[in-house]
């Protein structure tokens, strides 16, 4: 950590790093369009990738929490995870066969005559984003799931014999008792998202720049290891603001 700090404070100028120390990297984070462009569709992505995860990952957790057999939900919970376990490169290029314009989903379109000409749905955000939700569902999945597991049985039950409405019990009980594992579950997604390199590069085709491409780029093409290191450190205080933001929210939870 000490040497991506110092190294932030370095310039590259006329294709050497200079060492002496200066806040022009910090300077040029805080001017450069670009780099405020790339930060707004990082964000824009991760947070439509933890909006959609939550809403898929929650129905899930709760069907696998109260409706699924207690000696099942173990296998069900393995059978749900199995699938993560190939390789993260292979589940993006898999995205890429569904969802290209001789893909799975436009050739089932077109089949059945719903469209005419192919619809362009690979190396664009959508893709990025729902290639992020499938590959961080189940992290919230998991958070979820263990949260509610945590409710004791007898409140709902207790709501109900009170004459409340399935409804009311889960938006007065079960859902205010499980936001700690819904914000854990969106947390970890966004962790995992922003930083995510991989996926926007080969779902998305790198046609939408988000922060870690230009920090790949200042790397790979220019060798501008001040400005990625600074680029790096900014990111770190993202992550950092949305897990003080996760820590404060569990803890007003926890003295409801």
């Amino acid at each position: 950590m000490v040497m991506v700090i110092l190294t932030s404070l370095y310039r590259r100028t006329g294709g050497t790093t200079n060492r002496t120390l200066s806040l022009d990297n910090y300077l040029r984070l805080a001017t450069d369009a670009t780099i405020h462009q790339a930060l707004l569709n990082s964000l824009e992505v991760v947070g439509l990738t933890v909006i959609f995860s939550t809403l898929v990952a929650y129905p899930l957790a709760y069907i696998i929490a109260f409706r699924v057999p207690a000696k099942w939900q173990a296998l069900v919970l393995l059978l749900t995870v199995v699938p993560f376990w190939t390789s993260y490169v292979v589940r993006s290029y898999s995205w890429l066969l569904v969802l290209a314009k001789n893909g799975v989903i436009n050739q089932t379109l077109q089949s059945w005559n719903l469209i005419g000409e192919p619809l362009t749905l690979a190396n664009t955000r959508f893709a990025t984003v729902l290639a992020f939700v499938h590959f961080f569902v189940m992290v919230s999945t998991l958070t979820i799931y263990a949260s509610l597991r945590q409710i004791p049985r007898n409140l709902p039950l207790a709501a109900r014999d009170l004459g409340a409405s399935p409804f009311y019990v889960f938006a007065r009980v079960t859902l205010p008792l499980s936001i700690p594992g819904v914000t854990v579950g969106a947390f970890l997604t966004f962790v995992l998202a922003i930083g995510d390199y991989i996926t926007p590069q080969i779902v998305g085709g790198g046609n939408e720049l988000l922060l870690p491409q230009l920090l790949m780029l200042q790397v790979s093409r220019r060798g501008d290891f001040p400005l990625a290191a600074a680029m790096a450190l900014v990111l770190l205080v993202i992550v950092a603001a949305v897990y003080a933001v996760s820590a404060k929210n569990l803890t007003l939870e926890r003295k409801r």
